[in-house]
């Protein structure tokens, strides 16, 4: 009798928000690969309908603790496109700025906390604490190094209060954000060390033929802005479009299993990778010197195949947020302004997308006549990575069913949090589909 396999985690620990993990083996024949996104939706977009275009970045802040500058960022440039707004560099450049705190903290707890217990063979950070004191040190200081830049620029460290469309509602002083310069200097050389000893963290062997899609500048790595570019696999071909023709090249789709849509490339059907490893792949040339130095030293090549190297790639990026921001912290010489260019209400629609922790966030909206929201559209980086994830699954699994259930399964968890996946980011809609019998009415009686 053909040997059936089962490996079932829920909930999956060491992650951001509620999910599970449920693989079926039948013999070498792999039935069920599924990364399951069961936390409720929270319907997010419908919130938004009949809102206030001011009330929008704060309503999205609540998305998500870890990456609420992420949505802040893209709602603010779609909404600013439906209004006909242009920001002023000197906005764009704080706006970056506090961009760079959000990667860092992010980025930190990932690599710290999250990721590196898998490679170090412990259960938690706090275990591992207890070993590697310097390194959980570290990520804690990097972390908090992190809010306290979102804190200076965005009022509070989490769900920031000063960002409105337009710019902000305050600017701190240039000398406020200079003061910056000095623990950013710090976390800059930290960053570079620990780009070194996260390389030689010992990966599992998988290599995967990723269809990379990030966001591309014509010269700065890739955070605020640029065109959606993909690297193309060997199922599609290479792309590189404005943001506004996003929906004709990507498209969801709900799979029974997951409260979190799935995106895949139109027409092949196929799935696609978002995030650190996918910008390196395709904007490494645009890092600043001495992260893209580091990146090159450790040995990292390109383009990155093996989904465990993404510690390494957000290593890179940490370093890459604290050189960008000591940059522009040390050239605040004056205070901005105007710091909020003003708008009268209309009807109009925008989309953009930025470059959060994750990866790819397109925000579309939609508003009336009197300028309220009558349509909004969001999709995160973790429900554009979820299709990904369970194919990486399935080419895993060959390789581990000679390993007993308990490893098996430890390596299958390691590889979903190589993705950091943001699930309570995931899960905004649900379609609800309802099969009645002949002439059922809808308040259930006959």
């Amino acid at each position: 009798m053909t040997e059936i396999r089962r490996f079932n985690v829920k909930p999956l620990a060491r992650v951001e928000g509620e999910g599970a993990l449920r693989v079926r083996v039948q013999g070498d024949a792999i039935e069920i690969a599924e990364f399951n996104i069961y936390e409720p939706p929270r319907f997010f977009e419908k919130l938004l309908v009949g809102r206030e275009v001011r009330e929008v970045p704060d309503i999205t802040a609540r998305i998500c603790g870890i990456c609420p500058v992420a949505y802040q960022m893209s709602a603010c440039h779609a909404l600013e496109k439906a209004l006909g707004i242009a920001v002023t560099p000197e906005i764009s450049q704080l706006r970056r700025l506090l961009y760079c705190g959000e990667w860092l903290q992010s980025h930190a707890l990932h690599v710290h906390l999250l990721h590196a217990p898998d490679f170090l063979g412990f259960e938690s950070g706090f275990a591992m604490a207890a070993t590697h004191p310097g390194l959980v040190e570290n990520g804690l200081k990097l972390k908090a190094l992190g809010n306290r830049v979102i804190e200076v620029i965005g009022g509070r460290a989490v769900h920031p209060i000063n960002v409105t469309v337009g710019g902000f509602y305050k600017a701190p002083s240039a000398t406020e954000i200079r003061r910056l310069v000095p623990e950013l200097e710090w976390g800059l050389e930290t960053c570079l060390s620990l780009v070194a000893s996260v390389a030689s963290f010992e990966t599992p062997s998988l290599e995967v033929d990723y269809e990379s899609v990030a966001l591309q500048h014509d010269s700065d790595y890739p955070m605020t802005d640029g065109m959606v570019v993909s690297s193309g696999s060997a199922r599609t071909d290479s792309l590189r479009i404005a943001v506004e023709a996003y929906a004709e090249h990507f498209a969801e789709r709900q799979v029974p299993h997951s409260t979190a849509l799935h995106s895949l490339r139109r027409g092949t059907q196929t799935p696609y990778l978002t995030g650190p490893v996918a910008r390196m792949n395709l904007s490494r040339d645009r890092l600043p010197p001495r992260a893209a130095s580091a990146a090159e030293a450790c040995g990292l090549e390109f383009p990155i195949r093996n989904p465990y190297r993404s510690i390494v790639a957000r290593a890179v990026e940490m370093a890459a947020a604290c050189e960008l921001a000591a940059g522009i912290a040390r050239e605040a010489t004056a205070d901005i302004a105007p710091f909020r260019i003003d708008y009268e209400p209309r009807a109009g629609s925008g989309c953009h997308a930025t470059e959060a922790p994750r990866g790819l966030l397109y925000h579309r909206y939609r508003l009336d006549d009197r300028g309220l929201v009558a349509e909004a559209e969001i999709i995160p980086p973790t429900s554009q990575n979820q299709a990904q994830v369970e194919e990486d699954l399935r080419g895993l699994l060959p390789s581990v069913l000679r390993l007993d259930d308990a490893e098996a399964t430890r390596r299958c968890e390691m590889l979903i949090r190589s993705y950091d996946p943001c699930i309570s980011c995931a899960t905004h809609f649900l379609t609800l589909s309802v099969d009645r019998a002949a002439g059922e009415r809808e308040d259930g009686t006959e």
